[in-house]
């Protein structure tokens, strides 16, 4: 998101499918949908970045800064792959 002082990619499919889920389903500005991708990314590149633990042991992710986005975008290896939506706009979300 443009207010979004960074690019907070995730490492596990747990955290990812929870984020998609419980958050961006409740969210007009994601349209009441989230989305989980997977991709890859040169590790060379990724080791630079710490990873950081922001709650329970599996919400791991990467902070990346939004002005190094162009370099972390150079540094993808392979396709951007659709894993599962959701849609939703109140408690209930469901799997598209």
């Amino acid at each position: 998101m443009p207010e979004q002082p960074f690019f907070y990619p995730v490492l596990t499919r747990q955290y990812a499918e929870q984020i998609a889920r419980d958050w961006n389903t409740k969210d007009p500005r994601s349209g009441y949908c989230g989305y989980v991708v997977r991709f890859r990314v040169r590790a060379e590149y990724l080791s630079y970045y710490e990873t950081r633990t922001v709650g329970s042991s599996y919400h791991r992710e990467y902070w990346i800064p939004a002005e190094h986005l162009d370099e972390f975008n150079r540094n993808l290896v392979g396709p951007i792959e659709v894993v599962i939506g959701f849609e939703g706009g109140d408690a209930r979300a469901t799997v598209l």
